[in-house]
């Protein structure tokens, strides 16, 4: 059990956090200001290889582990947490392709989606089926060598931006079996967007529904056999949960120092901050449960590199707890902070609105604890 990283992941990780601090941190505010969606700066992203993290390289992915992954999106998530996250969600729909899709497919899309060349999206929920997910209505009506689709997806990141939507649809009968995984591309008749969502946080990334009305979509596009949409899903979320747990980690991580270097300069009754040992008993809890929510997420996404038997229970209790961990930790540094923390001329403010979203997204905590009591009560030893 080794906990160090290797020679490669340290270079890995120094590259990461000096294009966080270099390009996206000084940037970040007026990103959320001002809803901007910084395409140069996520194509520049991808030129060192985080445009297809885990896809395979005959396609220009960078090949590299779940575990590779976690370290790169800590470290993009302390310079610009909503944008970071978008990054995740597109290799997430990449990965779908490269792991389940057929040559041709992989061949056709993920050259251009590496390099960020195109965006993609990931489009499992509807305004009906959200923690619900085997119950979603979006029907793909076989028409030959086509399909019809009819149906609307909610919550969807990169919606009305991405070049490429990979879209969870009803093939079949009702349930999970019945789901197939197609992908959708922009410009195709029949396919349109809501109105960009007003949201919290994570305002580096447009956010809409996705709308199929008689949308034709080739048969070509199938990702995977008919009826194996549903565990296609689920495979992309265990990695997709790894990813944004790291991103709050992240943010954990830049609130943390914003705080520690803060308290050393205010001074209350005469005395810093950093010299009261309630402050000192805050900071060392908040690193404590830092520290403990990155082994978590690294021991998830090692365990989903090795494809341990537990992984999908691990990954869950991973998101779960850095998740939780994470705002918790955002919510006392802006504490911490006092009036200055609820400014927006200190980050913490939009650190905070953007860690909250991770307790719902990827599947919301309360179905993280789903997940993880079923495997103990089917006698899963969680070790």
């Amino acid at each position: 059990m080794d906990f160090e990283l290797s020679e490669d992941q340290r270079a890995v990780q120094a590259m990461a956090r000096r294009f966080a601090a270099e390009r996206m941190k000084p940037n970040a505010a007026a990103w959320d200001e001002q809803k901007h969606f910084p395409v140069k700066e996520l194509r520049d992203a991808a030129a060192l290889g985080f445009g297809g993290i885990y896809v395979r390289d005959d396609v220009g992915g960078s090949g590299l582990s779940r575990l590779d992954a976690a370290i790169i999106f800590e470290e993009l998530a302390a310079g610009c947490t909503s944008t970071a996250a978008y990054i995740s969600i597109h290799n997430m729909a990449a990965w779908m392709i490269d792991r389940f899709g057929d040559d041709v497919l992989r061949q056709k899309y993920l050259p251009s989606l590496c390099s960020m060349e195109q965006f993609a999206s990931y489009c499992l929920t509807e305004p009906n089926a959200g923690s619900d997910a085997a119950a979603l209505q979006t029907r793909a009506v076989d028409a030959g060598d086509h399909y019809v689709l009819n149906g609307s997806k909610a919550f969807i990141s990169g919606g009305g931006r991405s070049d490429i939507y990979v879209c969870m649809v009803r093939t079949g009968a009702a349930g999970p079996k019945g789901i197939s995984c197609l992908v959708v591309e922009a410009g195709t008749p029949g396919l349109s967007f809501g109105a960009q969502e007003r949201k919290l946080g994570w305002n580096s990334q447009p956010t809409a529904m996705v709308i199929f009305e008689d949308c034709k979509v080739p048969k070509a596009n199938l990702v995977g056999t008919e009826g194996e949409g549903f565990s296609i899903a689920m495979a992309g979320l265990d990695g997709g949960r790894i990813n944004i747990g790291a991103c709050s980690i992240g943010a954990a991580t830049a609130c943390l120092e914003a705080s520690r270097d803060y308290v050393a300069t205010r001074k209350q009754f005469g005395r810093a901050l950093a010299e009261f040992q309630s402050t000192q008993f805050k900071l060392s809890d908040m690193a404590t449960e830092l520290m403990a929510a990155r082994l978590m997420i690294r021991q998830a996404a090692a365990r989903l590199d090795a494809r341990h038997p537990e992984a999908t229970a691990s990954c869950a209790m991973a998101k779960r707890f850095a998740t939780d961990a994470g705002f918790a930790i955002c919510n006392e540094a802006l504490q911490l902070h006092g009036g200055y923390g609820y400014l927006k001329d200190y980050p913490l403010e939009r650190y905070l609105r953007d860690a909250r979203v991770h307790q719902i997204l990827e599947g919301t905590n309360e179905i993280m604890r789903v997940i993880v009591s079923r495997r103990l009560l089917a006698g899963a030893v969680l070790d």
